[in-house]
């Protein structure tokens, strides 16, 4: 534990890639980490879609009601593994002014990408969600849970959203991160839980996996119809 108190991680795996065997282990790698919230009120809520494999364990293990909260990253238009911003499933917008200087995109080229983005979350929002009303947040512990962060504006999108719905007791829980992107997001939420916490110029979340592809959404809607159904 460091950073004020705040971030929790696993000391042994500090610095290292090639930590977890798959998504799934991850999530039961932080479901240990997690314990105390066990069979209690806390909510689940996985950023789709590659944080719902670990998202779905994490419960499941621990006994939680799993939910999703749709947040995209805004991609280069040049590459769609590169994020200047994101996009939550109530419109919030976060952009990462740094980037778009240093790539030196349009006021054309980020409102492409933004309405591009919204499509993209409305449409999985629809998918994943329909017409659910959100659970309650309000006075009950919610974990959010995405598979790693590398630069962290999707999680904060996805924290100013769920503030806006009255969460006040967030949880970051994601299996690896850069610590970065740990110090941006940790003044705005509870505690994080990052088992491998690495740093250094090059970063890749992927890197922490052995086995990691493109999660598809057929997958997601599975995996939470599998574990709502056994509720």
């Amino acid at each position: 534990m460091f950073a004020e108190g705040k971030v929790y991680d696993l000391p042994e795996l500090r610095g290292k890639e090639r930590v977890f065997a798959d998504r799934e282990e991850a999530g039961r790698v932080l479901a240990g980490m997690l314990e105390k919230y066990r069979g209690s009120n806390a909510l689940v809520l996985a950023i789709p879609a590659g944080g719902v494999p670990v998202a779905a364990v994490l419960a499941e293990e621990l006994g939680l009601e799993l939910d999703v909260a749709v947040v995209s990253k805004i991609t280069l238009p040049w590459t769609t593994e590169a994020g200047y911003g994101a996009v939550a499933f109530d419109g919030t917008l976060l952009l990462n002014q740094e980037l778009i200087s240093y790539y030196g995109l349009t006021e054309e080229e980020i409102e492409e990408g933004r309405q591009k983005t919204a499509a993209k979350v409305a449409r999985r929002v629809k998918e994943l969600r329909g017409d659910r009303p959100f659970p309650q947040l309000k006075g009950r512990p919610v974990i959010l849970v995405d598979d790693g962060l590398a630069s962290g504006f999707t999680m904060l999108t996805a924290i100013q959203a769920l503030q806006k719905l009255g969460a006040d007791r967030l949880i970051v829980a994601v299996p690896t991160a850069h610590w970065g992107a740990l110090e941006r997001v940790a003044p705005y939420v509870e505690a994080i839980y990052c088992p491998n916490i690495r740093s250094g110029w090059r970063f890749a979340v992927a890197d922490a996996y052995e086995l990691w592809y493109d999660v598809s959404e057929e997958e997601v809607k599975e995996l939470l119809s599998r574990h709502n159904g056994s509720r």
